[in-house]
């Protein structure tokens, strides 16, 4: 089958849909216990990273990827695929962000950590620490070969941390730049606080064992992985998968088109070229059904949000309250082909609830159809953090059909 030189907008969203490891027809409630390792190791191999976020106001971002495209799951499964000792099948490293990433990719990054360990690639204030504070660095590596695996707090030396997300202590500044430079690395974490250790006692043995690739190769390797994870893709897009630099995604994405591992393509409506794999297919139908994490690799990319779905996403937990326009923790509902809504959640786990704190409906999606599936997946959501109900609050132009639905699906 010859490849397409263009692509219609409905199907680059549903290659892209596709591509990111959605079931072709909407998942029923299940037993979690039917979700193995086996099928958490091939989607996120499939998507390539999960990342990771520290808020938990209904559950940390990165249990939602495998619930939204497998159903029902244990969240402990994925903990022990990605702290379970040295049989560990993910490990934690600036991907997208702070992201889990299957082990055996860990040398196409062993690059970015020689420069982090040079002070490129890394923020402006960890480089200049380091530059400043190498033998303090040096010691915390000491100590942390001696007595790890540790947290930054209970460093012999920590120092006292300012407050706020940057405010890090002199010992948090340390591990993290050694984090970066591979030095160190996640051996599991206490509640949410990392707990570093090296590598040679965290990771599998044939995963250090394992050659490392040059830079251009690696990026090149990782251009691939996130083409695959796209189906299609701008430039832009293809590089912000990893967060890879404009020069060096430049100079590898010409090299994969001239070798012909990636191939351009239109797009309708989009003002630039999309790549997409020489094995290309596009789905004949989609019918995904899911909540979606608000880092969810389908929608890291704003503007390509914007070219697929019409939805303009943005992340509103550090916007002030008055000037919020569908919430704080804001989930899009991914119906079918499009974004059909979006709900404000929240886990109120002394109250046994899953808190819909507004639920909005996108412009065009008919409430009729929306909300008895926007309600099932709801109460399939309540199921699996075991949350014993859906409470509405009546916020958003959604909300009276998102009830309506729960209490006719009570008295079914």
């Amino acid at each position: 089958m010859p490849r397409p030189e263009t692509l219609s907008l409905r199907d680059a969203r549903r290659v892209a849909i596709a591509a990111q490891g959605f079931p072709a027809s909407p998942l029923s409630a299940s037993d979690p216990a039917a979700v193995e390792a086996r099928h958490a190791r091939r989607l996120i191999g499939r998507l390539g990273l999960v990342q990771i976020d520290s808020v938990n106001v209904l559950v940390r971002s990165h249990y939602l990827p495998l619930f939204s495209r497998l159903g029902p799951y244990e969240a402990a499964l994925l903990d022990r695929l990605a702290y379970g000792g040295k049989r560990r099948a993910l490990f934690e490293y600036w991907g997208h962000e702070a992201s889990l990433i299957p082990v055996e990719q860990q040398p196409l990054f062993r690059w970015r950590m020689e420069r982090a360990e040079r002070g490129d690639g890394i923020y402006g204030e960890l480089a200049r620490f380091a530059a400043e504070r190498r033998p303090y660095i040096d010691g915390v590596l000491a100590e942390v070969a001696e007595r790890g695996p540790l947290g930054a707090s209970e460093l012999s030396e920590a120092g006292r941390g300012a407050g706020g997300w940057w405010g890090w202590s002199d010992g948090k500044r340390a591990l993290e730049f050694l984090f970066w430079a591979g030095r160190v690395t996640t051996a599991g974490r206490r509640g949410f606080e990392r707990l570093y250790d090296l590598p040679d006692r965290v990771l599998p043995a044939a995963v250090l064992a394992a050659p490392t690739p040059d830079a251009a190769e690696a990026q090149r390797a990782l251009l691939r992985i996130a083409a695959r994870a796209h189906g299609v893709a701008t430039e832009r897009d293809l590089r912000d998968y990893h967060r890879l630099d404009v020069a060096d995604a430049r100079l590898r994405l010409a090299e994969l088109v001239e070798a012909g591992e990636l191939l351009p393509v239109a797009v309708e409506g989009w003002d630039r070229t999309a790549y997409v794999l020489p094995d290309l297919r596009v789905p004949r139908k989609l019918a995904a059904q899911a909540l979606l994490s608000p880092f969810d690799s389908l929608i890291w990319e704003r503007q390509r949000t914007e070219r697929l779905f019409g939805a303009r996403i943005r992340l509103e937990i550090y916007t002030p309250a008055h000037k919020r326009e569908h919430g704080y923790y804001v989930l899009p509902f991914l119906m079918g082909e499009r974004i059909a809504a979006r709900v404000d959640l929240k886990s109120d786990r002394k109250a046994g609830a899953l808190l819909v704190q507004a639920a909005h409906g996108e412009p065009g999606a008919d409430p009729a159809a929306v909300a008895p599936a926007l309600a099932a997946e709801l109460q399939r959501m309540a199921g699996w953090l075991g949350l014993a109900r859906v409470a509405v609050n009546g916020a958003g132009d959604l909300a009276p059909a998102v009830i309506a639905s729960l209490n006719a699906a009570l008295l079914s």
